[in-house]
């Protein structure tokens, strides 16, 4: 590249010589001031311009970028999609509303009722004849929804002590629906520090009793007949009951009040929702969080999926219809 420049070089040198000796002639000459000095700008400007070494624009211009094929955006788009979908697995074809009981306690109780001599000795002493905690668990919202949707079949995700799964099972005895099925949904774990609001619900060998004063609870209220459970995590119980074709007509997610959570149990119970005319539903819509936890979750979900959130009282209302 520096040979190339050379011939430009000298080229330069030389009007650069050319230009001083006109100069000093023009100077020895008597002329005018203002002529003079009008004659020296004009002769500084054209032979500056003319020795001026030429150079190739190309040089200076940045080299055009390559196009390639942009995929990130439909990656991406793709990505989120698959977030919404949740297509884990395929739903088995629903089963009759009448065999849900008899398939909850096959395929997880070996096709007895967990009823059945209630409580063991050695729980018993543990128990209280009944301890119902809930939260929002007797809103008009359950009547209803219960009323509108007459469902013959109730999944709550999220017991705990079992308050509003035992105030929907005194609806459905009120409604004359007596064939409709609660199945509750919880691993009845409760949380790390529960007891310490609930030191009355005891532990054996690590072992919190919150799924036996449940279970206690219902015999109390004489709802063993309508009030089953599935005493494990709400994602993997979900979808077993997909997978098995169990699906729910009026289905309640109050579970864990993050948005991960929530986000996750919407989409998963939305999956065994029979549509049209099912309703899913749940609690703390109005948080502390605000818009961070369940209520960011259900708004989303339903942008989505083209649903209208429907407030009554605390609680947020999907209808599929």
């Amino acid at each position: 590249m520096k040979e190339e420049h050379q011939p430009q070089l000298q080229q330069h040198h030389h009007l650069h010589h050319n230009h001083q000796r006109k100069i000093a002639v023009f100077a020895r000459k008597k002329f005018t001031r203002p002529t003079a000095y009008a004659i020296f700008l004009l002769l500084s400007y054209t032979l500056g311009y003319l020795s001026a070494p030429s150079c190739n624009p190309q040089r200076f211009l940045i080299p055009r970028t390559p196009k390639v094929a942009d995929t990130t955006t439909t990656t991406t788009r793709n990505t989120e999609l698959d977030h919404y979908s949740f297509t884990t697995s395929q739903c088995g074809d629903p089963i009759p509303p009448k065999f849900v009981r008899q398939t909850i306690l096959d395929r997880v109780f070996n096709g007895t009722s967990p009823y059945d001599n209630f409580p063991p000795p050695y729980v018993s002493p543990l128990l209280r004849r009944k301890r119902i905690k809930g939260w929002g668990s007797n809103g008009a919202v359950f009547e209803n929804l219960i009323r509108k949707v007459k469902p013959r079949t109730i999944i709550e995700v999220g017991t705990f002590l079992g308050a509003s799964a035992l105030h929907m099972a005194g609806l459905i005895r009120q409604l004359g629906l007596d064939e409709t099925q609660i199945l509750c949904v919880d691993d009845f774990r409760g949380w790390p520090n529960f007891r310490d609001r609930f030191r009355d619900i005891k532990m054996l060998n690590g072992d919190v009793m919150l799924l036996y004063q449940f279970m206690q609870n219902v015999v109390n209220l004489n709802a063993t007949e309508s009030v089953v459970f599935m005493p494990f995590s709400s994602g993997s119980t979900l979808e077993k009951l997909c997978e098995w074709g169990v699906f729910g007509d009026l289905i309640e997610v109050d579970a864990g009040h993050d948005f991960h959570s929530a986000w996750s149990d919407i989409n998963r119970a939305y999956k065994i929702l029979r549509r049209p005319g099912g309703v899913i539903f749940g609690h703390d819509y109005f948080t502390s969080a605000d818009n961070k936890g369940v209520r960011r979750a259900v708004n989303m979900f339903a942008r989505v999926h083209g649903l209208r959130v429907q407030l009554d009282g605390q609680h947020w209302v999907l209808d599929s219809a």
